[in-house]
């Protein structure tokens, strides 16, 4: 993906040209995705409509449809087990959905606290039933994970609930985790970013705007196996079985139809381990500039460290906003923290090439030099 024009300091940011995106959602998506909608936006594939007007139950938007869940069982290896679900109200709505159908009365779930989107988690859940903290990193601002052998695991919980990389706080899981219950996730901002091991889980769900697509549409993926322990009566909407059987309602077509262009995008760029690599060497690239002197200061133990959304600070934090500032005069869109914890963040997902952060190292030693 190319900036249009020049990056050089003198280059004018007025709107008229793209930029380098680190927002941590909605993200930046792949320029060729992009430029595929624009050329089908008028008329879809014969149809004489554009796609956000033809028919939920066309046979047009059929094949939309099902190429988009096949690509994501494609790319993640997801046997006849799974279910892929298209929803809506983002990770929040999840954060519901999740405990109103797997918790039984009376029951509990566990949930392994890291950051805010954990915390919002584990709130929700307790309007419904009782969620247990099993593990919380918040007494050291969520800068690790806790160690697996340390959660206070209840063998009974109905499920365990992790967010396996808190877009906020800037960590990340280094491995999926296998217990003795089904885990569930919450895999927003790394899905289809890295390999999974699929083993433990029983759901992992994904609000689009990060790695898959535009904003609008949920990816949940759910274990038949799962499923069958949901419980009975809930609101037809909200029953994932209800998603699992038909589809029930009018989908968000066109978030849908940008995620089948995104994840054909991403099997055609070679799939998940190739990403990976890419993902890898941009973190890589940042982080070795963050430690490469005490004037950037990283938040998160290095072991832990997302290579999703780096997040980091400057030795004199009053240089904060100069920064953020100088930034967008070079193109660097988004770099400023979660109003919640401030600092820097830069989210580095899928479709945001290498030479956004080669760029962005290069500023940084700029700044240095002209602040250290």
């Amino acid at each position: 993906m190319q900036v249009a024009d020049s990056t050089s300091p003198d280059a004018p940011v007025d709107g008229s040209r793209r930029l380098y995106n680190f927002s941590a959602g909605p993200a930046t998506l792949p320029v060729e995705a992009l430029q595929e909608a624009k050329d089908e936006l008028p008329v879809f594939d014969h149809t004489g409509a554009s796609v956000m007007e033809i028919s939920h139950r066309s046979p047009a938007y059929d094949k939309v449809e099902e190429s988009a869940r096949d690509h994501i069982k494609t790319l993640l290896d997801l046997d006849d087990d799974w279910n892929v679900l298209f929803l809506q109200g983002g990770a929040s709505m999840q954060f519901h959905q999740v405990p109103l159908n797997f918790i039984p009365e009376g029951g509990s779930a566990d949930y392994v606290v890291t950051g805010r989107w954990g915390r919002k988690a584990i709130k929700e859940a307790r309007i419904v039933e009782d969620a247990r903290e099993a593990a919380s990193s918040k007494d050291d601002d969520f800068s690790h994970i806790p160690d697996v052998e340390t959660w206070d695991l209840d063998p009974d919980a109905a499920y365990v609930h992790v967010t396996t990389n808190e877009t906020v706080n800037g960590n990340q899981f280094s491995d999926d985790p296998v217990l003795d219950v089904p885990v569930v996730t919450d895999a927003s901002s790394e899905m289809l970013g890295r390999p999974m091991n699929l083993e433990g889980y029983g759901l992992i769900y994904a609000g689009a705007q990060k790695n898959i697509g535009p904003a609008g549409v949920t990816i949940v993926l759910v274990r038949d196996s799962f499923l069958e322990q949901k419980n009975d009566g809930l609101p037809t909407m909200l029953d994932y079985g209800t998603h699992a059987r038909k589809r029930f309602n009018t989908p968000p077509v066109f978030p849908i139809y940008m995620v089948e262009k995104v994840t054909r995008w991403l099997i055609d760029l070679g799939g998940i381990d190739a990403i990976h690599a890419i993902n890898q060497r941009k973190a890589k690239m940042l982080y070795d500039k963050i430690d490469a002197t005490d004037f950037y200061v990283g938040t998160v133990e290095p072991e832990d460290r997302s290579i999703m959304n780096a997040t980091f600070r400057l030795h004199d934090e009053d240089l904060e906003p100069l920064f953020i500032k100088k930034a967008e005069e070079r193109g660097l869109m988004s770099l400023k923290g979660h109003r919640t914890v401030g600092g820097m963040r830069a989210s580095m997902y899928n479709a945001l090439p290498v030479e956004a952060v080669e760029l962005l190292v290069d500023f940084m030693d700029e700044f240095e030099r002209t602040h250290g």
